[in-house]
């Protein structure tokens, strides 16, 4: 337990062990309220966004529950289970792109990124062909350096944009994620347009950067461990599992951790934690704490008892985890297997890592396959 000085100055508490941290992420007395004095909000841009409109991940109980019982159906592991054989038909076509392309190929671009970006569109119904947009507004959003008003332009524009598509669902709905909120829950009045603009950006931006860079990054590292990835390339569904599990443990890419408030006066490891003072619970270090994870820095994919934190603990933890789950376990196999000799093209110091970014991976890979120079 130590203090941090974050972007706006403040000094909230670190949390850093596995059991610190789920006692943090399971304790009502510690608020994910971001408009609580003492909130330790990540960046100026998040903060500029969730004062706009709150995201129900930044909201407490009852009101975080009624929004996540409204998308609750959506994610459940049967319906996102019914979903496989059309993730799997876009993991093939991208493939095909790829493998038609000229070499070297852009891994992020072509499919890590591509690969989430149309599994989204599809579920919420927005159009795929909008992507560049959104994906570059969210890149804003979610850079940590983002200025004032560039980070509040991309927050605008986002908005706006999926307000006007709501709107448009609400007139025409179809069968997607976005026409059942609003026919369902605009319309009765138990959702307004601005809360459901709001759930949107949350599942729109979430939906896509977090798996997008799993792919990435979790691909960069199988292929630095050879026979690790060729065990995922040739394995049965319970070794794909297992290796997927790693990596999100390995790798937890969400790396500025999950923010919280204390409500009143907890003690923590011993340590007092006033109220009003803000807490940083570390999943990245909590997922390589060597009281839970033997040889926690090492990449074993057969690791079992693997209760990593990457999807968060307690009430908030990830709802969209059952997709991010299925894209990831079809995703790197049918990659491995596709080009079994793939390999990355430029020198590990060269790649760009996205450290100024909430969600950790590579700005670019490079890689290629066969003859290809």
């Amino acid at each position: 337990m130590s203090r941090v000085r974050i972007w706006d100055g403040t000094t909230p508490w670190l949390v850093t062990r596995y059991d610190d941290v789920r006692a943090v992420l399971s304790d009502a007395r510690f608020s994910a309220d971001a408009s609580r004095p003492g909130y330790p909000v990540s960046s100026e841009a998040v903060k500029i966004s969730r004062e706009r409109g709150p995201w129900f991940v930044a909201m407490d109980d009852p009101e975080h529950a009624r929004y996540r019982r409204m998308l609750t159906a959506e994610f459940a592991v049967r319906n996102v289970a019914s979903m496989r054989p059309m993730v799997e038909a876009t993991v093939a076509e991208l493939l095909d792109g790829m493998a038609a392309a000229p070499q070297p190929v852009d891994l992020i671009e072509a499919f890590a990124l591509a690969l989430p970006s149309i599994v989204v569109c599809r579920i919420l119904g927005v159009p795929y062909e909008d992507s560049a947009f959104w994906q570059e507004q969210s890149k804003a959003l979610f850079d940590v350096t983002s200025p004032p008003d560039v980070g509040r332009r991309a927050d605008n524009e986002l908005r706006a944009y999926l307000d006007k598509l709501i709107a448009e669902k609400e007139r025409d709905p179809g069968d997607d994620l976005l026409s059942r909120l609003a026919t369902t829950y605009i319309r009765t009045g138990e959702l307004t347009r601005r809360d459901a603009v709001s759930m949107a950006l949350l599942l729109l931006v979430g939906g896509h950067e977090t798996t997008a860079h799993m792919i990435g990054l979790g691909t960069l590292t199988l292929l630095n461990h050879p026979e690790q990835a060729a065990a995922v390339r040739d394995g049965d569904d319970a070794t794909v599992t297992s290796a997927v599990e790693e990596l999100l443990r390995l790798l937890t890419i969400v790396h500025t951790g999950r923010r919280r408030v204390a409500t009143e006066d907890v003690e923590v490891a011993g340590v007092r934690i006033r109220a009003g003072e803000g807490v940083i619970a570390s999943e990245p270090s909590a997922n390589r704490d060597p009281a839970l994870f033997a040889e926690p820095d090492n990449l074993d994919i057969h690791r079992t008892a693997n209760h990593h934190l990457a999807f968060g603990f307690g009430v908030h933890q990830c709802l969209g985890q059952p997709l991010a789950r299925l894209e990831l376990q079809v995703a790197i196999p049918a990659l491995l297997r596709r080009f079994p000799d793939l390999r990355v093209t430029a020198a590990e110091h060269e790649l760009r890592f996205r450290d100024e970014m909430i969600t950790y991976g590579v700005h670019e890979l490079p890689v290629t396959w066969g003859s290809a120079e």
